[in-house]
Formats: structure tokens, sequence, C-alpha cells
């Protein structure tokens, strides 16, 4: 990230090869393998998903990884209270000339602030996509991301635990 700001990047998510959003964000910390910022709510206006609202205001602060097969998104309201964490499976992160590049490969996990709702999202999506086809690997590496931040969604420690 040489040629920016160092607490500035720019968060670039595709999606089968097309840039789904751009924004930019504030960086927290790089570990070498986990990268954190934090950003307001990018898209325009609400987004209701009937299980949560994304709203103007609120605060994304997001967790990606080099190594991992997901990121993970802790929401909050611009008055901090916890919203829950939305977990989108992609493929590792690469960071390059001050961007976080993240495809996005489908399927997400929603789970609610107190744990009581952990919701596996948008999996007709990831079936209908052609991965399993086109790239096995990645196909089968998403599918056990999924199921490994499910099992820990459903654990004691919670989603937390990934990211202290």
């Amino acid at each position: 990230m040489t040629d920016r700001p160092a607490d500035r990047v720019t968060v670039a998510l595709t999606k089968a090869g097309r840039t789904k959003i751009r924004y930019p964000a504030t960086l927290v910390s790089d570990t070498g393998d986990r990268i954190c910022v934090r950003a307001p709510w990018a898209a325009a206006g609400v987004r209701d998903f009937g299980f949560v609202r994304f709203e103007p205001g609120d605060v994304f602060t997001e967790h990606f990884w080099r190594g991992r097969w997901y990121a993970v998104k802790e929401v909050r309201t611009g008055g901090g209270v916890l919203k829950g964490w939305y977990c989108d499976v992609t493929r590792p992160a690469v960071v390059r000339d001050g961007e976080i590049l993240v495809e996005d490969l489908d399927l997400d996990l929603w789970v609610s602030a107190d744990g009581s709702s952990v919701l596996r999202l948008d999996e007709d999506e990831f079936a209908t996509s052609g991965l399993a086809r086109s790239d096995p690997h990645a196909a089968a590496e998403a599918l056990r991301a999924l199921d490994a931040l499910a099992a820990q969604a459903h654990s004691p420690a919670g989603l937390t635990a990934l990211l202290a």
C-alpha cells in the first residue's frame, strides 16, 4: 500500500469477474495475514434483508484474510449498537497498490448480535453459479469456509474469537 496515505485504502469486491462495489475505508490494522478496515455503509440508502437493515450511518469493521476463504464484517449502528456479523465467503484477499481486492463466491452467513440467529445465505446462487464445474477446488474451499464460519458462530466464543 505504497501510493496512498497509510490509513486509507479502497475495498474492491468483485463477483463473476465484474466489480460489484468499490468503497473507501480506513485501515485499522494489517498483521500480514489479516487486514482490518472500517467503513461507513457504502451503498446508497437502506438495504433491508428482512433479518437486518443496513442503513446510512451504519459502520462496518471488516476483516479480510490473505490466507482464508472468507471475510467477516461487524455491523454497528452509527451510535455503536452491534447489529451482528455479515460474513462473505470469498477467495483470499489480495492487497495491492492501496486496494484490498476480494472475489465474492456467493455464499454468505449472517449472525445476529446476540448469536441467537445464524443464517446461511445464497446457497441457491452458489449452486447455480457453475463454480463447482469451472473451479472445483474453489467451490470446495467455499463450502468448507461456510461450514467453518457456521460452526464458529455456534460455538460459545462465537465469531469474536476469529477477530481477537
